[in-house]
């Protein structure tokens, strides 16, 4: 089985064996032939036959010469173990042999001697033989292998060439056709591809632009986007890439890729217009990978765009740009993303984090964002005066929030990352508010009167930092200083960045360390209330406030056959995303109540078209359309800013539950198929950023 195998791998044809049947019969063959040869040399009767009478006796020499076919044959075909059985029956008549001539002696037997001794003979020198073949056969196997995997490292290295060769040209594309192979990769691989088409695909992404190699420098290069007539051009790399690459007659599927993916699922792409599967798979693959890394990657004419908006353009993108099944599947790795790796990096140190800073000037340097969550940040550091000479009020935290967890003061990145600043806590316990609502500042060490004066900073200092809801708490802690800072945001909503800036003062081997545990909901004692969007009327169950994604829902409602949900809903003021909506959601539990004892989820769907897929309790088939009615993505996030009243039906007939909605042309049906005997289903909403309102529930017991 293992040269079988390893024929295979190695190219070569394998012939179908001989069953274990053969072998059986065979067996049983030489069995009874050698059981009736003696019984027929013994026999003095005879058969009649036409006009004469045949002896039996004369059968005795046609039953031997079967036998020996018998064995000759298992050592043929089943090679060593055929040789060991064929041995081992010879062997169980050797001794009948001897004790008839030399005991009894009957000297008529010694045909029968001479007979086993050329039949093991000839077993041994088939045996013989059989080694050899194999031995050549192993040899050659191990050949081919050396020779393929010798092929292999050329191809790899001519590829990489041709990599290397298109990175040379492109300034702000190097490492670009390796990341775009491994997400290829990372999709065929999520779709269920074997190793060998996985492959398949990660070569063809690797070289999808090599075409570029003939588009003149100028062009690839240019500083700013390109004009109609330079875009004509660059075009053209798809056809040369598919000229370089159709003369590798044993690699087709390269070709493939380098021609076709620039082709829309829409028939709006180039070069052919192709539309939908007339798209060969590995280019509608590579199409999704592509955009991904491009907008993730730094251009000449803009900075790399924050995961969370190429995430809403991939969304966008399903169905006209991309393979709808190829554009969930890039949803879902970036979901799984959550320290956004899948990004153009400095591969020698990763994602770059200062380590030290210095400003001379207030703001002349300004650390990398860090996240502030319910789990809390310490920050060692070491403070120091950039000229001890100068007078300076020392260092200083941004708290602020953005798409991509950085400062700006540029206005169009300012409007582009969403950047809203909080204020700066001065680590002496002096707090400035910009966009804050309230911030409460109490000095916790013995020397108060000297907080103020940056030279009484100690050299150590330990920062920690923690968000509950919408209050952030920064405790400073040093030899001769001490503060608890609160800070009240506008809302629940938003997130919280801290950057590490200052005045006439270097901070020094930054230390950012992130405990695992959250902290409990009262941890900081509130300075403001918390602000609400839904303080109106409640319906038939409670309003709902959902700040982030899924972080409320409303009461669950029992799916008996048909149930109808009214209510209105608005997303939040920091809504930014296509979903930021509303979502349906399907369960069973123990009380009815979502994440309560006995969870089970069976479908989860935004009012966008995205769904959580098939779960362990139930698959789920999900039909989106997008209607005449639908005006685009920009329309669709101001009507939900705006406010409007919605409307959801679920129907449950035996174990299939319907879930529908309609809202500005997004037409959305799933089909929900529960796996088990679960009887009590229930319904409840959900979603991320937004406040719904006014909930009424008509519950139908009959459909």
């Amino acid at each position: 089985m293992k040269d079988k195998k390893s024929k295979k791998k190695a190219g070569i044809k394998v012939v179908g064996e001989p069953s274990k049947l053969t072998y059986v019969v065979l067996l049983l063959l030489y069995i009874a032939a050698a059981v009736f040869t003696p019984i027929s040399a013994n026999s003095r009767g005879g058969i009649q036959f036409m006009n004469g009478v045949i002896p039996i006796t004369t059968f005795a020499g046609v039953l031997s010469a079967l036998s020996n076919i018998c064995l000759i044959m298992m050592v043929v075909f089943f090679k060593k173990l055929g040789f060991i059985t064929s041995i081992l029956l010879i062997a169980v008549q050797i001794p009948l042999m001897i004790i008839n001539v030399f005991v009894k002696g009957n000297l008529g037997s010694m045909p029968a001697v001479f007979s086993f001794a050329m039949i093991i003979t000839t077993l041994i020198i088939i045996n013989y033989r059989n080694n050899q073949v194999n031995n050549y056969q192993k040899a050659e196997i191990e050949q081919l292998k050396e020779q393929q995997t010798a092929s292999r490292r050329l191809f790899e290295q001519t590829a990489t060439a041709l990599v290397n060769a298109i990175d040379a040209k492109d300034t702000y594309s190097h490492g670009h056709s390796v990341r775009v192979a491994e997400y290829s990769k990372r999709i065929a691989e999520e779709i269920g591809m074997d190793e060998t088409e996985c492959l398949k695909v990660f070569y063809a992404g690797l070289l999808h632009d090599v075409g570029k190699i003939g588009i003149p420098n100028d062009i690839i290069n240019k500083k700013g986007k390109l004009d109609p007539e330079e875009y004509e051009v660059i075009k053209q790399h798809s056809s040369m890439g598919d000229q370089i690459l159709k003369s590798i007659s044993e690699y087709p599927f390269l070709c493939v890729g380098a021609h076709y993916h620039h082709e829309r699922y829409d028939g709006k792409g180039y070069p052919e217009g192709l539309k939908g599967n007339d798209i060969p798979e590995i280019a509608r693959i590579i199409s999704v990978a592509d955009a991904y890394d491009a907008m993730t990657s730094n251009r000449s004419y803009r900075n790399a765009i924050p995961q969370q908006l190429v995430r809403e353009e991939i969304v966008k993108g399903e169905g006209t740009q991309f393979d709808p099944e190829f554009a969930k599947v890039m949803q879902r790795l970036i979901d799984q993303d959550t320290e956004y790796q899948m990004r153009e990096m400095d591969i020698s140190k990763g994602p770059v984090k200062k380590k030290n800073i210095s400003c001379t000037e207030y703001r002349s340097e300004v650390s990398d964002g860090i996240n502030i969550t319910d789990k809390p940040i310490t920050i060692n550091l070491q403070i120091s005066p950039e000229d001890p000479t100068e007078k300076g009020r020392g260092p200083a935290i941004i708290l602020f929030d953005s798409l991509d967890g950085r400062v700006h003061e540029d206005d169009r990145m300012t409007k582009d990352m969403c950047y809203f600043e909080y204020g700066v806590i001065w680590l002496g316990g002096k707090v400035e508010t910009t966009g804050a609502r309230a911030a409460k500042s109490e000095m916790i060490s013995s020397s108060t009167e000297k907080h103020h004066k940056y030279n009484d900073y100690t050299k150590d200092c330990k920062l920690t930092l923690v968000k509950v809801k919408d209050h952030v708490l920064v405790k400073v802690e040093g030899e001769d200083i001490g503060a608890e800072i609160t800070v009240a945001l506008p809302d629940s909503t938003r997130y919280a960045y801290a950057s590490l800036t200052g005045e006439n003062c270097h901070l020094s081997g930054i230390v950012v360390n992130e405990d695992g545990t959250a902290v409990e909901e009262g941890y900081i004692q509130r300075i403001v209330e918390e602000k609400s969007y839904i303080d109106e009327p409640d319906g038939d169950i409670p309003n709902v406030q959902i700040d982030g994604q899924r972080t409320a829902t409303t009461e669950g409602i029992k799916l008996d056959n048909k149930v109808e949900i009214d209510f209105h809903t608005k997303s939040l003021p920091t809504s930014r995303l296509v979903w930021h909506c509303p979502s349906m959601l399907v369960y069973t539990s123990s009380d009815g109540q979502v994440n309560s004892d006995g969870y089970k989820e069976l479908a989860y769907i935004r009012f966008d078209g995205e769904n959580t897929g098939s779960t362990d309790a139930a698959t789920n088939e999900l039909l989106v359309n997008r209607e005449e009615n639908f005006v685009g993505w920009k329309t669709w996030k101001e009507s939900n800013r705006e406010g409007f009243d919605a409307k959801v039906t679920f129907k449950k007939e035996g174990n299939t539950v319907t879930s529908i909605t309609d809202n500005f042309g997004i037409f959305i049906n799933n089909t929900t198929t529960i796996l088990d005997d679960t009887n009590d289903v229930y319904v409840a909403l959900s979603g991320d950023q937004c406040a719904l309102t006014n909930i009424k529930i008509r519950n139908f017991r009959e459909i």
